[in-house]
């Protein structure tokens, strides 16, 4: 009788745990607009205390929820995690690369908030081998 009770207590937390991570993993979801536009305003207006102090506010406090955001310049292209906007071909690349981040992706644990929308550049596909017919299996 002990053990099931124990049995169902661990249940019952691990069920708490997983409604708590899906809050928050809707919370932060939801205030993913708000954090781009302070963004965009430290962007492309002046940085004033006021808003300076807002924008780390913010940041600190969704960073508090383990919200982490991704998505670099030269970041190999993961498809799991990136959303390729546009996609440019170059000979002296090696394999698929982000060349431009145009926003952001987000991710709280192992939950995808949003991807991040990207830029890719990778190399050309090799040349179809002419003697191989396209319903041709190799």
């Amino acid at each position: 009788m002990k053990a099931e009770y124990d049995n169902y207590r661990k249940q019952v937390r691990r069920d708490r745990m997983a409604v708590r991570e899906i809050a928050v993993a809707n919370v932060l979801r939801a205030l993913l607009p708000v954090l781009d536009a302070v963004d965009r305003a430290c962007e492309h207006e002046p940085i004033t205390p006021g808003l300076d102090g807002i924008a780390d506010t913010l940041r600190t406090q969704l960073g508090s929820l383990g919200l982490q955001s991704f998505g670099e310049k030269g970041d190999p292209f993961d498809p799991a995690f990136h959303d390729a906007v546009a996609h440019h071909v170059s000979s002296d690349a090696d394999r698929l690369a982000c060349t431009q981040i145009l926003c952001l992706g987000y991710r709280v644990g192992d939950h995808l908030l949003r991807p991040a929308h990207v830029e890719v550049v990778g190399p050309p596909r090799p040349e179809e081998d002419p003697h191989l017919g396209h319903d041709t299996e190799i």
